[in-house]
């Protein structure tokens, strides 16, 4: 058995350990094969030399983290624990500034956080259209607002169209309170948020009142030809053949769209089909049109998220297998 001291001396404890030694907890069971102590700022790590390397350069990993942004979350706690590869390790310390895709109200900087998440990006840089795939919580719309913004003030395109498409999950459109916006706003408030952590209140507000950034719901898109825009295209796992073509038919010169949807959170009625699948595969082989799938490696969101996606498929490709093997009896 070998050990081996790590100093935190260079960095807040209270932010490696966590609350209630909540992020400390979490490094405990990534290597439950070690015995690991806190002592003051000091952590001592006891087992194979092998566990004890890993562990002693993820630990560093954060630690350089802290000392370059004071602050580490418990969801990139655990992603800088669970990074295997360069590229996702990459995500959180030495990063390049070129890497930023929007400075944000207060100095907040808004770039990929993922592996998935930066092919993202680059995939949107050499494709005009792009069909971003993945569960909740992976960053599909926030990444995709990012670049719309990215993209606007760059001076790329001259306005941004972000849309949804209005399907009720669960109530009524016609019970909600409010006029025909407000009852929409609900559905669109996603986007909107996103938009918030990247520009400044005072100036959202003037780019919203002048249509330089549109946001509505799918609907509203029929008849019209989008020139020298960004848009995107949020949910679409809830638009059928024809609503999707329509969309898509309304791209006009010098446009950028970006599809995202979660093909297992479909709010369709039962007798209508989503239109997404179809899409991507009539559509995969269209030279400037792209496809890209997130996962729940990607989720930055917190970190139980993950958990409960992982439990979910778990569950689903259970059910799957039960109901194939009643058809195989029958």
């Amino acid at each position: 058995m070998t050990e081996t001291i790590i100093n935190l001396s260079s960095i807040n404890p209270i932010e490696f350990f966590g609350v209630n030694n909540g992020k400390f907890d979490i490094l405990k069971k990534k290597f439950p094969l070690l015995k690991i102590l806190s002592r003051g700022t000091q952590i001592k790590l006891s087992g194979a030399p092998e566990q004890i390397d890993t562990a002693k350069e993820k630990i560093n990993l954060i630690v350089q983290y802290l000392e370059r942004n004071g602050h580490l979350s418990e969801n990139y706690f655990e992603q800088i624990l669970g990074g295997d590869d360069a590229e996702t390790i990459d995500n959180f310390v030495d990063r390049n500034p070129n890497d930023i895709l929007v400075f944000g109200p207060n100095g907040k900087t808004v770039r990929a956080r993922t592996a998935n998440q930066k092919r993202m990006v680059a995939v949107a840089d050499k494709n005009d259209i792009v069909f971003a795939i993945g569960p909740a919580g992976t960053g599909k719309t926030y990444t995709a607002v990012a670049l719309a913004v990215r993209a606007l003030k760059n001076k790329i395109v001259k306005k941004i169209i972000l849309t949804r498409p209005a399907v009720e999950a669960g109530e009524s459109l016609g019970f909600l309170p409010g006029d025909l916006k407000e009852k929409i706003d609900p559905y669109l408030r996603p986007l909107y948020d996103a938009l918030d952590d990247m520009i400044p209140t005072d100036k959202l507000g003037y780019y919203m009142s002048t249509r330089t950034i549109e946001i509505a719901p799918l609907a509203y898109m029929r008849g019209r030809t989008l020139d020298n825009a960004f848009i995107i295209l949020d949910e679409a796992q809830n638009t059928n053949d024809l609503q999707l073509k329509m969309f898509l038919t309304r791209i006009g010169a010098n446009a950028k769209a970006i599809i995202t949807g979660d093909p297992t959170q479909i709010d369709l009625p039962k007798n209508q089909r989503s239109g997404l699948d179809k899409a991507i595969r009539i559509l995969q082989n269209i030279e400037g049109i792209a496809h890209i799938e997130l996962n729940e490696e990607d989720v930055v969101r917190h970190r139980l998220v993950k958990a409960i996606i992982k439990a979910y498929d778990k569950e689903f490709e259970s059910e799957d297998k039960t109901y194939n093997k009643k058809d195989f009896q029958r």
